[in-house]
């Protein structure tokens, strides 16, 4: 006999508030559980508690929702970067400082990493469209500090790769592998975890600095 549906209690009205945190939160731990393209809004707010009249007063579409949660994700990437960049200096040390940011940031907060930087919103450019690119501009303008480091280990004659743009891509890259691998696949025997990321990221500031 299939198990009857958990929701969570109706709020009363005057809480409007809180109601949209509860919104997208329920939003991130079903779009991280399942494929966002079979969570329906419907779905999403019988788990905030709210009718889906009630949703759409915050969010027109599912779009939106996905839209606020990326831009979210991405600026939290970015006070981390900024965070770091605070005591940088062009050094292999702070490399594996930078590296270490961006792939702390995934594991701590999978869920957001999930839905900002794995999950396909559309096969055709649409998403990008219909929610004005807010995504893609958060989103670059996280990647856009790490540029700016390995832009300044390349004024240091550090870096291998004349192209510090091109060479921060293939690192961004290369730290996208590690951690999607170890969010998406827990259950792979990997060896000892900080031994793994330590030793990924001594590989890429070997490729990348002299």
């Amino acid at each position: 006999m299939k198990s009857p549906q958990v929701r969570s209690p109706r709020k009363p009205k005057g809480q409007g508030a809180e109601r949209r945190e509860e919104i997208l939160d329920a939003a991130l731990k079903l779009f991280s559980a399942r494929d966002v393209h079979a969570v329906s809004t419907r779905q999403i707010a019988e788990a905030a508690g709210i009718s889906q009249p009630a949703l759409y007063a915050y969010f027109a579409t599912k779009d939106d929702l996905i839209a606020e949660l990326c831009v979210r994700a991405f600026a939290t990437l970015s006070a981390r970067m900024a965070a770091g960049k605070a005591d940088w200096t062009p050094t292999p040390a702070a490399f594996d400082k930078a590296m270490r940011v961006y792939i702390d940031f995934g594991l701590e907060q999978p869920d957001a990493y999930r839905v900002a930087f794995m999950i396909e919103k559309s096969h055709d450019g649409a998403f990008h469209a219909r929610t004005g690119g807010r995504p893609m501009a958060a989103g670059i303008e996280a990647f856009q500090a790490f540029v700016a480091m390995i832009a300044d280990l390349h004024a240091a004659g550090l870096t291998h790769d004349d192209d510090p743009l091109r060479l921060t891509q293939t690192l961004w890259a290369g730290l996208h592998g590690l951690t999607s691998l170890l969010i998406a696949r827990p259950e792979f025997p990997w060896v000892e975890r900080e031994a793994l990321i330590g030793g990924h990221v001594a590989m890429l500031r070997r490729g990348a600095l002299k």
